[in-house]
């Protein structure tokens, strides 16, 4: 047995290759992904457009200069957060637990992460707050957006105003490039016909990886847009590396990787190792766990991230709910579940992408994830825009029936640090 564990380990020969691979002037992968960063200014200029882009008062006085609608939402909100209109963190424990709780009675150190899917539009946002200030619920701490990029930027300012409001809310947020090989360059994919196409990740042919970098950076230094949902090999890799030479970008990998077993668990995050830093921070801030994976799988996930030196850096955003139609078997709840692992594995995010599927199956307009990919105008043509706003806040609910499932167990949770303080 000790030998052939021994024939497993990676010998210094095997990392110089891929050195001298990665190093070599005549390398056109490397020297392609070069040229996108040294067009933008390289890494010290693109992290500086990218800090001047984010700053609330920049993003303020450019939705001011559009004329926005959503600049008095926006000071709404502050106004909320200042006058603490939303539920303190500590009322909030008392009323779930219906007494007095300590700070002593919760776990912190395993805080789970109270995270949506998806805030499609801003105005969405407004309504869930003033949803979150009447009903004395939880705003979450993280939120995923799958709205299509170059749509939203053209819309009132809805990237931007987005982008203010989780500054002011507390939270961090993810957003969805368009690259993604749907535009016909993947012939593997067209519409929910071809679903199979996506099998191992969403296609990105050819290009496509260094396409997907461009668009970032473009995002990136013009927005300030730091994390983003990745969902291809070709363009995972090629973030590590963007990474690595001194870009601060960020990302998640999304469910449609299919990271469902150990091994592929290894895979990941050994590769989100090699390309670390030396002061160990790597590109890679979470991944998205299948559907299919059950705690026994999130305990060896959680002993490889650790042996790894990556507990703090990256956390498993495991999916508790999902939409009612087109991804999943319903009923699908993992609450009872999440709250037996939290109290073993620190780092998760607990991802709500449905409502409870005991109340989705009652809905007159389940959930549907075919639904993030419709165009605006089509929504608005439809009418579906105060449904699809109902669904979310149908996740809004799930979440919060997260947040008292986890607070009666003694777990915390982390969730819009600006307003429940």
């Amino acid at each position: 047995m000790s030998e052939l564990r021994e024939s497993l380990k990676i010998t210094a020969e095997r990392v110089d290759e891929i050195n001298e691979f990665l190093l070599d002037p005549n390398n056109e992968m490397v020297n392609q992904l070069l040229e996108i960063v040294e067009r933008y200014g390289g890494p010290q200029e693109i992290n500086r457009k990218a800090a001047e882009a984010r700053n609330l008062d920049h993003l303020m006085d450019q939705l001011k200069t559009q004329n926005s609608p959503y600049v008095a939402d926006l000071e709404w909100l502050i106004e909320q957060r200042d006058a603490k209109a939303f539920i303190s963190m500590a009322e909030y424990r008392n009323r779930v637990v219906d007494q007095e709780v300590t700070e002593n009675d919760i776990n912190e150190e395993n805080a789970v992460t109270l995270e949506i899917s998806a805030l499609q539009y801003f105005p969405w946002l407004i309504s869930q707050a003033k949803h979150a200030i009447q009903k004395k619920d939880l705003m979450p701490g993280r939120y995923i957006r799958v709205r299509n990029m170059a749509e939203q930027t053209t819309d009132q300012g809805d990237t931007l105003a987005v982008a203010a409001g989780m500054q002011i809310v507390g939270a961090s947020y993810v957003e969805t490039l368009d690259t993604k090989g749907i535009d016909g360059s993947n012939v593997h994919l067209g519409g929910p016909e071809t679903i199979t196409g996506y099998f191992g990740g969403i296609g990105q042919p050819n290009e496509y990886p260094l396409k997907w970098i461009d668009e970032y950076l473009k995002y990136y230094t013009t927005y300030g847009i730091k994390q983003v949902l990745n969902i291809n090999a070709g363009s995972i890799l090629a973030a590590y590396l963007l990474h690595r030479m001194g870009v601060d970008n960020e990302f998640k990998i999304s469910v449609f990787m299919g990271i469902d077993n150990p091994y592929s668990i290894f895979w990941t995050l050994m590769t989100a190792r090699m390309f670390s830093r030396p002061d160990g921070s790597t590109s890679l801030i979470g991944f998205n766990l299948s559907n299919s994976v059950n705690n026994a799988t999130i305990r060896e996930a959680a002993k490889i991230r650790k042996a790894l030196g990556l507990e703090k850096v990256v956390r498993f955003e495991h999916h508790i709910t999902e939409t009612y139609k087109s991804i999943v078997r319903q009923p699908y709840n993992r609450r009872e579940e999440l709250v037996e692992i939290a109290k073993e594995v620190p780092n998760i995010a607990a991802k709500h992408e449905g409502g409870d599927p005991d109340r989705e199956a009652k809905l007159e307009h389940p959930s549907d994830i075919l639904e993030y990919f419709l165009p605006k105008a089509e929504v608005i043509e439809k009418g579906l825009m105060d449904t699809l706003m109902q669904n979310y806040l149908e996740k809004h609910l799930a979440l919060n029936l997260t947040a008292d499932a986890l607070t009666r167990a003694g777990i915390g949770v982390v969730c819009a640090t600006n307003l429940h303080q």
